[in-house]
């Protein structure tokens, strides 16, 4: 069940990026604090919810942004919270799904010189300049993590994610790659070529999971919540 109280927040754009990364840095220093107190605050609540990347330059037709929307339905129909980047492309279609299902649906904008664009679906939205502490909100309050075809930063996230699970910095969330014909490749590469040069163990592998069925996704977040509740019961916070 998400556990959040819905807000609408309205968040000041910046004129320039660029600019206020090269200027004075006691004030950045706030604004990335800021940035932070904003997030938690707004997000605090949320308790099962699961993020989907993919890319802004999918248009309604596509077939991705027709089964992110599928996906998201599903999801929301079983309690989750839907995380978005907030933009258009495969971000507009996961926000779609769970308003489409009266769920929470969440975007987490970021300010970007192109292709960023808030979507419609948003239930809840909140503004970022950075985007390691956007990047934060989303392995803080997400349960899962589903990446549709997309681009750099959808790659971005995804090897993020790896890593934190790798390294155990990060608590255990499945990590989905949905489309075996856009993600086989690197599957493939990392399969044998990484293995290869001894750079990763096959266990890391066994982080991965590749489908291109709906269903399949949300049954590994059902199982994952499950085990997670126990985890809750067994270690309560205190």
């Amino acid at each position: 069940m998400a556990c959040i109280n819905n807000r609408t927040t309205v968040s000041s754009a910046s004129s320039s990026i660029i600019d206020d990364l090269k200027g004075d840095q006691s004030w950045r220093i706030f604004r990335i604090i800021s940035e932070f107190t904003e997030g938690f605050d707004e997000l605090s609540g949320l308790c099962d919810a699961i993020s989907i990347f993919g890319s802004a330059r999918l248009p309604a037709e596509h077939f991705y942004y027709q089964k992110t929307v599928e996906l998201a339905e599903l999801l929301s129909k079983e309690g989750f919270a839907i995380i978005s980047g907030g933009g258009p492309g495969v971000m507009e279609a996961a926000n779609k799904g769970a308003h489409l299902q009266n769920q929470t649906s969440i975007g987490l904008n970021i300010e970007l010189p192109m292709e960023q664009k808030a979507n419609p679906y948003q239930s809840l939205s909140l503004n970022f300049r950075y985007f390691f502490v956007r990047k934060v909100m989303f392995v803080r309050y997400s349960m899962g993590y589903v990446c549709m075809p997309g681009g750099f930063g959808t790659l971005d996230e995804f090897f993020e994610a790896l890593t934190l699970m790798q390294t155990h910095k990060a608590y255990p969330l499945p990590l989905v790659l949905f489309g075996s014909d856009f993600w086989g490749g690197l599957m493939d590469w990392l399969r044998h070529k990484m293995l290869e040069y001894g750079t990763i163990s096959v266990e890391d592998l066994n982080l991965i999971t590749v489908t291109d069925d709906p269903q399949e996704v949300v049954n590994i977040m059902s199982a994952h919540r499950e085990w997670k509740n126990k985890q809750r019961h067994l270690h309560p916070t205190p």
